[in-house]
């Protein structure tokens, strides 16, 4: 049986590695890319079963990408990732559909159980 693929994006290498890590280490594939135009330049969104995204990133920022996947793939479970404060982002993020919403930093089992409600939908 194929592992179920999670991808992985986010600008802050550090952030981005650890993240990856961490998802393999719970058994799935996990694909990093530093930018949401690099993803969806090179991910097999037809394997894709879950997208885990920060929401401010040069360029194409989470939403847009949310929006993207929706377009192309329909539901695609997306988990929000940030390190900015403003007030109202949690929000936005939820009627943006995403599954849940972190805010940097996050502890490993609290993303765990954002993945495991993701691929449960």
């Amino acid at each position: 049986m194929v592992a179920q693929l999670i991808s992985i994006i986010d600008d802050d290498p550090s952030v981005r590695d650890a993240v990856t890590e961490f998802v393999r280490s719970l058994g799935y594939d996990a694909l990093a890319f530093a930018s949401a135009e690099e993803f969806l330049a090179c991910c097999d969104l037809e394997r894709l079963a879950c997208a885990i995204t920060d929401i401010h990133m040069p360029g194409m920022n989470g939403f847009e990408l949310k929006q993207q996947l929706d377009t192309r793939c329909g539901a695609i479970p997306v988990i929000m990732i940030t390190a900015r404060t403003e007030p109202d982002l949690e929000t936005k993020a939820k009627l943006n559909g995403a599954t849940c919403f972190l805010q940097k930093p996050f502890d490993a089992e609290t993303l765990a159980d954002c993945i495991e409600k993701a691929l449960d939908r």
